[in-house]
């Protein structure tokens, strides 16, 4: 056995030297959270930063999609401030984003690459740095990043919580370790609001804050504030023009995948949407308005708040979807694929002293982005391993060294086994797809001239190079950031969402 050790040992070293920036990331967070201050800092400012769930991308008044839909405190913001127009998550899923958020991670360097993945346990949360260096964090609302568990997490020195997705009404919430439940006529996303402001009200005044207001809204199944219920009632949209081709056999023209056929009278497709438990396309459609219209009025009661303080000038606010959501795009519903409507975000950032309001900024952002952002804003330095920016240079105009390319993954999950595992990169021009552990067909997209993404280019020889290419940048990609291998997660129950199968182990 003597002379096999020293193949092993060499083998041993490189695995090990393959893992450095989860090494180093370990280091991190376990040693050392004090990180370097930026030159010329003249001020740490204040930051709120507001997230919602399943909130897509057009779903604003301004933007004019939904023409009866109103959402003026969001408007005003996007007036204020600057309105990202192609802003996009690297994993369209509540968890898996949210991770990369808090830690300016990919998916597949955190790991909680499904709504059930356990945290790791090597991961560092961003507002750690920040109350490092002297901030005082708070945390109101939805985590559902990786367990069930509604217990405090590192970084906030108050926390607000619940379990899971929560209840819209009745909620039960964890407010620093002890368990509050409130009655039926307390609705959930005011009731954080109301937390969060008190806590504004009640902070050191003598240090910077920062705030992640994490609301449950607009997650289905649909639920209003009863004083928004029934006022879309009898509203409906134009139907997108990617809605029926798979009825029939259309799609195989367009050379459509053959799992979005499938997906169609799934959970997730528009003619068996939640298995046909919540009702119809139109009238989900309104309650999932009408629950958006609470979130408008809570982003304008933090607003007030800022002005009546006096620090809506100097304090930056960021609002932010977790993932997009699809209506009728494809005949699906839901979000996880890498068409449009699901991966790009609404994100709206204002900071009157930092840049001038009003002016949408189209270069390509995306989650990895906002603990870069933050940080700046707190005089740090991000750390190396992040892999995004700071998007203060982009917001006051200056775009040296953006990227030119963002980069998707999303891994297949046992309780919702109509997706596939893809992996994708998007340019201002193309959009590439390429699925793992299915035979079914790629797809390549002109964005620009093809923006609803219906006329599949995968396979015309005139395009063949741009694919070849996009896959070629796609896999650089993932060698360079040690996304080689995917994270498989034990799981061993019934699939929650497989309809076909759900007794299976």
């Amino acid at each position: 056995m003597r002379q096999y050790f020293y193949p092993i040992l060499v083998l041993a070293v490189a695995i090990l030297s393959s893992c450095k920036p989860n090494s180093s990331k370990e280091e991190t967070s376990e040693t050392n959270l004090q990180l370097e201050t930026l030159k010329d800092v003249k001020q740490r400012r204040n930051v709120i930063f507001i997230l919602t769930d399943d909130h897509r991308y057009d779903y604003m008044g301004f933007t004019g999609k939904v023409p009866w839909l109103e959402t003026p405190e969001l408007d005003k913001l996007a007036e204020e401030g600057s309105y990202m127009e192609n802003a996009f998550v690297t994993t369209s899923l509540c968890s898996p984003s949210r991770a990369s958020i808090l830690t300016g991670q990919y998916s597949h360097v955190h790991t909680i690459v499904d709504n059930v993945a356990p945290n790791p346990g090597n991961l560092t949360f961003f507002p750690q740095y920040l109350q490092k260096g002297g901030y005082q964090t708070g945390f109101f609302g939805k985590w559902h990043m990786g367990d069930e568990n509604d217990d405090p997490r590192p970084g906030f020195d108050h926390w607000e919580s619940f379990k899971g997705q929560g209840d819209y009404y009745a909620p039960k919430l964890n407010i620093n370790g002890k368990h509050v439940q409130y009655d039926d006529d307390t609705y959930v996303t005011d009731l954080l609001t109301e937390h969060a402001i008190e806590w504004l009200d009640n902070r050191d005044q003598e240090k910077p804050f920062f705030m992640y207001l994490s609301h449950k809204a607009v997650h289905a199944l649909f639920k209003p504030a009863k004083r928004h219920d029934g006022v879309y009632d009898g509203k409906t949209i134009e139907k997108p023009s990617t809605y029926t081709q798979t009825i029939g056999d259309e799609y195989k023209n367009l050379k459509w995948p053959e799992w979005v056929k499938e997906q169609r009278h799934s959970w997730h497709g528009v003619d068996y949407m939640y298995h046909d438990t919540n009702g119809t396309f139109d009238g989900n459609l309104q309650k999932y308005c009408e629950t958006l219209l609470g979130v408008d009025e809570s982003v304008g009661t933090v607003m007030e708040w800022l002005k009546a303080n006096g620090l809506d000038e100097s304090t930056m606010v960021i609002y932010m979807g977790d993932n997009g959501f699809s209506w009728g795009e494809h005949g699906l519903i839901d979000k996880r694929h890498f068409y449009e409507e699901s991966v790009k975000v609404p994100m709206l950032i204002r900071c009157p002293e930092l840049f001038e309001g009003g002016k949408a900024t189209k270069r390509m952002v995306q989650n990895v982005d906002v603990a870069p952002t933050v940080l700046e804003c707190a005089g740090l330095e991000k750390p190396d391993y992040m892999p995004g920016n700071s998007m203060i240079p982009l917001l006051q105009g200056d775009t040296t060294g953006w990227r030119t390319r963002v980069y998707y993954e999303y891994f297949w999950e046992y309780d919702f086994p109509m997706t596939p595992t893809v992996f994708g990169v998007r340019t201002d021009q193309y959009k590439y797809m390429r699925y793992q552990g299915i035979w079914d067909q790629n797809e390549l997209y002109d964005i620009i001239n093809d923006p609803e993404e219906k006329y599949n280019l995968m396979g015309n020889p005139e395009y063949a190079a741009v694919a070849k290419q996009l896959a070629s940048d796609l896999y650089d990609w993932l060698e360079e950031t040690q996304g080689m291998n995917i994270p498989l997660k034990r799981t061993v129950k019934n699939p929650y969402g497989d309809y076909r199968h759900s007794d299976q182990y």
